[in-house]
């Protein structure tokens, strides 16, 4: 076995160790964690888009004494009304509207939790900061690099609390994974690469379709055009379309940057970013990738994307990081470990952690944003490179498996880059897909200015980092905040 394959090997099976490890693993919460205040100095809490993750806000709030869930939010009134009636109890109801601006009028609300689809995140974080809400937003924060800036802006205007819904920052594991690394006991570390293998199915072939009759298209679409639906699904399968969503790099491939982040204490966008993937093999209505590989040079550490929705080995799993350091390998997930280099196990990570939202209501009473585990600068950090690459990724030209091979080739990296692709080759080919004849995109490397949060002598790019936005639901620029 060459030096290359041993290192593969050993990195595949630390990962179906740590995938193993991780199912059921869940942030550990303090014993005693309950609020110190009295329940009756409730804090009011909207909750806006209330499907699926949103459920979830609704019901952590619900569940606290010294909380009051009082308006609930959706621009689908079926999926309003059912949240609604889930959370009633004892004659009392939190209040349904489909416009989230009815809330941001009340002075009474306190908190507004947001799970809304992508296009959504920021600006709803915006408009309630500025009406003097808290908020709790959910990941990725933005959903491109500009408007992710401007939710940082404004909290620090306004000295509003936001906290970001990458919850693993508040996992005792990640952090017991953060202290070993400042203690240096993984040695030099010069790579970091993050994984999401996360099975999908194709969404159906491209169609003319109307929103459900129950839906404020309107209201929905709010920052996004009000294009003609072209999928079957409406919910959900917004994902994977570049008006609402950002793809699985910024649906999961997030929560793996960020604890990666987290542990490495790495800040900035790094100094350039290179993309390359398709939607192959599903044939359908998408737009977004389904595998995609994106390499990022932060000086004197590489870090690599890459996600996988066809079938593949491990096991699925949430996210996952791979830090190699000269005297082993870490692995960053729900649950952490260190490896040796010969891919032997040498510790579990562990520690005391805390509920997320817990921690974001903490900071509330405290007034304090450094209580927040997730500030929301890092938030926007961590989603602003699964952006980049997908900016590179919208920008390149279908290319053939040498164009590849040599455009990494030609880069400099501590990672062996051309090892990555060849093990891309093998997977897609283990599922029938043969990129010589059917063509992986190859995206331009785009050289960034981290200061200005900008690339440098690209306008084609600095386009991307921004959208139109439909009025009257428009971001605000940087000076008009």
């Amino acid at each position: 076995m060459t030096r290359m394959n041993r290192r593969r090997f050993l990195e595949e099976t630390i990962l179906g160790a740590a995938a193993a490890a991780a199912v059921g693993a869940a942030p550990r919460v303090l014993a005693g964690e309950s609020p110190s205040t009295s329940p009756n100095e409730k804090l009011s809490v909207a909750v806006i888009g209330v499907r699926g993750r949103g459920g979830d806000h609704a019901r952590f709030f619900a569940s606290r004494p010294d909380c009051q869930v009082t308006y609930l939010c959706d621009a689908d009134r079926d999926v309003g009304a059912g949240a609604v009636k889930k959370l009633s109890q004892d004659g009392r109801a939190p209040k349904f509207v489909t416009d989230m601006r009815e809330i941001f009028d009340d002075k009474s609300v306190d908190i507004v939790s947001i799970a809304t689809p992508n296009h959504w995140h920021s600006l709803a974080a915006i408009w309630a900061m500025q009406a003097g809400k808290d908020v709790y937003v959910e990941k990725p924060i933005s959903h491109n690099v500009s408007e992710g800036r401007r939710v940082v802006q404004v909290a620090r205007k306004y000295n509003r609390i936001c906290q970001g819904g990458t919850q693993y920052r508040s996992s005792g594991s990640v952090r017991a994974a953060a202290q070993y690394l400042r203690e240096g006991k993984l040695g030099t570390v010069k790579v970091a690469h993050c994984y999401m293998y996360r099975g999908r199915n194709p969404i159906g072939p491209a169609g003319q379709y109307d929103p459900p009759p129950s839906v404020d298209y309107n209201l929905w679409a709010g920052p996004a055009p009000m294009a003609p639906i072209t999928r079957k699904s409406f919910h959900y399968d917004w994902h994977w379309f570049w008006d609402f969503g950002n793809g699985e790099i910024g649906n999961n491939s997030v929560h793996a940057v960020d604890t990666m982040r987290m542990v490495l204490n790495l800040q900035g966008l790094g100094r350039g970013a290179l993309c390359y993937g398709g939607r192959v093999k599903f044939n359908d209505a998408a737009e977004t990738a389904n595998t995609q590989v994106v390499i990022h040079d932060f000086d004197d550490i590489t870090v690599v994307q890459e996600i996988r929705n066809l079938k593949t080995k491990p096991p699925r799993f949430p996210g996952m990081c791979i830090i190699t350091g000269t005297q082993g390998y870490m692995a960053v997930s729900a649950s952490c470990a260190v490896y040796g280099l010969d891919g032997q196990l040498v510790q579990k990570l562990e520690g005391p952690g805390d509920d997320h939202f817990a921690n974001f209501l903490k900071a509330v009473r405290s007034r304090k944003p450094e209580d927040l585990n997730a500030q929301i600068i890092e938030g926007h950090q961590s989603a602003a490179l699964c952006h980049l690459g997908n900016i590179s990724y919208r920008l390149g030209q279908l290319a053939s498996p040498k164009e590849i091979r040599d455009r990494l080739g030609a880069l400099k990296s501590n990672e062996n880059l051309l090892e990555t692709f060849e093990s891309i080759q093998t997977h897609l080919g283990d599922n029938g897909v043969d990129i010589e004849q059917e063509r992986l995109t190859l995206g331009p490397w785009l050289e960034i200015d981290a200061a200005r949060e900008t690339f440098v002598n690209n306008a084609q790019a600095d386009a991307l980092l921004t959208r139109n936005y439909r009025k009257p639901f428009v971001v605000p620029g940087e000076k008009e905040i």
